[in-house]
């Protein structure tokens, strides 16, 4: 079994003070000159991956830095105001041990005062291996999981030189660029999966080749390689192809009234996913391959032609799932016997029924679906404060947790009970005020509940996370994309959802959980 790992030395730097910087603005006119030098920081704690950190220093002359160890370079700022900043760059630590050191600022006419800087060592860490065969086992594995929402599956369109296009950005939804220590703050947070939905557009080239551009491809190639080093399993997508009026490709609306446009997006299905299956082939079965987000006709579900037939829209998505299947499959290596996963209609569990499983002659095809109901309570715009047996009237939709359990019981019964792995690809509840003691109850009980239920009926699933802070509708900010740490209040939902994944204890059961609900 490979091993990763994660990192932590041991140096002493020295900053002194002197007349002989090339900065020479000095202090402005009417400035106070300070008697003593100090820092901005006394301490800096710096995860394996390093970076680059400001210290600004307040000192009657000219400070500067000295000793410095060969992992740490400093850059000298210009001294105006009596202040300079240093900036700090921290290498890679290649070790398994943590280093530290002593930086010491220093100038003429003043006490020198020292920095801590202290670097973790790589943590080791066990390659996620997947299962090769049994839904539970399967469940067990991918247990609790996080979404990187708003993020690859980000966009914007561009306008100009005679164009008019869709194009994806890491960013430009406000998540910060992910970095290695993005994965190690989930792993940390105690989740052993993570899903990164990816938008593609405009990146695929024409036909017949399809041709993926390969600066998008390779950065998300790098950040799912930093997810497997964090020892997460990952899974990846398309995401906000699917058409809803726009140059979107994945039209199943008009796919489905038009053969001609069905058999010419099922080609871009087979050519794109040969691409990126191939880029792919040598990541071992830690990576899950999803052909689709939630596909729909931009009714989700409710529109009048979907209703009037919805076997016409979710047959053309059985083909379109085969497709991508057959796709994969036929690349080899790996990717002939890695897990893959399908959508229903909309990712909605309550159109399963009209799913056909692909043909797969691996036999490792899993169901996805998602899970944000009651959703006038987790993302919609009523936002009721209350949820479940013990809400208020009034304040509550009429979802209840007997509605939960007959969703996932029936999941359980057509597909886990018949060894096809089923996970919830995306769930969860749009973030409570902690100072609204009822509503903040509510919250930690419906996400502890979902949690335990879908283990209990054989389900992982993956909280989505889009980065959005504050309160209201679609404000899911747990994880920083960035940094890996955890927002605000969300450690207390993380642990409530951690304990109903990982309990084992015979007398915490989904009735117990039941029973625990808010009562005001």
């Amino acid at each position: 079994m490979r091993r990763l790992f994660l990192y932590v030395f041991m140096a002493f730097a020295v900053v002194s003070c002197g007349d002989d910087s090339p900065y020479k603005a000095g202090p402005e006119i009417g400035a106070k000159a300070p008697k003593d030098l100090s820092l901005s920081a006394s301490a800096l704690n710096v995860n394996p991956y390093g970076g680059s950190y400001d210290i600004t220093v307040t000192a009657p002359a000219q400070p500067k830095a000295g000793s410095v160890p060969s992992w740490i370079t400093v850059t000298e700022g210009t001294y105006k105001n009596y202040r300079t900043t240093f900036t700090l760059t921290v290498a890679v630590n290649e070790a398994q041990t943590e280093r530290s050191a002593q930086v010491e600022f220093s100038c003429k006419g003043a006490s020198a005062q020292k920095l801590s800087v202290v670097q973790e060592g790589k943590v080791v860490v066990e390659e996620a291996v997947m299962p090769s065969s049994g839904a539970r086992a399967v469940s067990e594995a991918l247990g609790l999981g996080w979404n990187m929402g708003n993020h690859f599956d980000a966009y914007y369109n561009y306008n100009g030189a005679g164009s008019n296009y869709n194009y994806p950005s890491e960013t430009v939804w406000g998540n910060a660029a992910a970095t290695p220590a993005t994965f190690q703050g989930v792993r940390k947070a105690g989740f052993k999966s993570v899903r990164i939905p990816v938008t593609w557009l405009n990146t695929i080239g024409p036909a017949p080749d399809y041709k993926i551009e390969e600066t998008w491809l390779n950065r998300v190639y790098e950040v799912v390689q930093y997810a497997h080093d964090a020892g997460l399993f990952v899974i990846i997508n398309t995401h906000h192809d699917e058409n809803h009026g726009d140059d979107h490709w994945l039209d199943i609306k008009n796919a489905a009234n038009d053969s001609a446009l069905n058999t010419q997006i099922k080609a871009k299905i087979t050519g794109f996913w040969t691409n990126l299956a191939n880029k792919f082939k040598d990541c071992g079965d830690w990576l899950i391959m999803e052909g689709f987000n939630e596909l729909n006709d931009g009714g989700w579900g409710w529109s009048a032609e979907f209703r009037a037939n919805p076997s016409k829209q979710c047959g053309i998505l059985n083909e379109w799932n085969q497709a991508f299947v057959s796709a994969v499959r036929a690349t080899g290596g790996n990717n002939a016997t890695r897990w893959l996963g399908v959508p229903t209609y909309a990712a909605n569990p309550d159109f399963e029924q009209y799913v056909t499983m692909p043909t797969d002659p691996a036999g490792k095809t899993m169901l996805s679906v998602h899970f944000y109901n009651p959703s006038d309570y987790t993302i919609g715009d009523k936002q009721y404060q209350q949820f479940g047996h013990t809400g208020a009237s009034g304040k509550k939709d009429g979802y209840q947790e007997a509605d939960i359990k007959k969703c996932f019981n029936n999941l359980y019964t057509k597909y886990v009970a018949k060894d096809i792995p089923v996970y919830v690809g995306e769930f969860g509840c749009s973030l409570r005020n902690k100072g609204d003691n009822i509503g903040w109850a509510f919250y930690l009980y419906y996400l502890e509940y979902v949690v335990k239920a879908a283990r209990d009926y054989g389900l992982s699933c993956l909280l989505w996370d889009n980065g959005a802070e504050g309160y209201g509708k679609e404000h899911h900010a747990y994880i920083n994309h960035g940094t890996g740490e955890i927002i605000g209040d969300a450690a207390e939902p993380i642990a409530a959802m951690i304990k109903a994944r990982y309990t084992d204890d015979a007398a915490y059961t989904l009735d117990s959980v039941y029973n625990s609900a808010p009562k005001f």
